[in-house]
């Protein structure tokens, strides 16, 4: 039920976002742009973390299957990131994992609880600077995430 009114959400303010025209302030359309290109990233990290907690936990797949799907639907509701500039003091080895997973499958889940706790946490913050169309994009998918928190940390995922 939560992941259908969440993409219901995420898909409305997806549709609102792409159809807003530019204004005519170039500063605001890009401080706006800053702001969509950071949650873009910051649902990419998510899923990132989705992906890290899955690989760790098979056994979690087919629970945290739903949830992950939404946080790919947010992603591409962003639009497309820039690709990161190349930093060889920044990269990771191709063999070091990007996000550590606790051993034990509770405390798992517990961090990816937190992990979209703090990003909707974080988008809920970003409303105030967001013009009208990026701030309902932003606060549809902070519901779902904070709606994502609580299933994960009540045990009901995709119940």
């Amino acid at each position: 039920m939560a992941g259908g009114a969440a993409a219901l959400l995420t898909g409305g303010a997806a549709a609102l976002l792409g159809g807003c025209a530019g204004s005519p302030d170039p500063e605001h359309d890009s401080a706006a742009e800053l702001l969509r290109i950071r949650a873009g990233r910051d649902s990419a990290a998510l899923l990132e973390r989705y992906d890290a907690t899955v690989a760790a936990h098979t056994g979690l797949a087919a629970r945290l299957r739903p949830l992950r799907a939404e946080v790919a639907r947010h992603t591409e509701a962003f639009g497309p990131r820039p690709a990161p500039s190349p930093s060889p003091s920044a990269s990771p080895s191709p063999s070091a994992p990007r996000v550590q997973v606790p051993a034990d499958e509770k405390a798992a889940l517990a961090a990816l609880a937190d992990a979209e706790r703090r990003t909707a946490d974080a988008r809920t913050t970003a409303l105030a600077g967001a013009p009208p169309e990026l701030a309902r994009l932003l606060a549809s998918v902070a519901a779902a995430g904070a709606v994502h928190a609580y299933l994960l940390g009540s045990g009901g995922a995709a119940t």
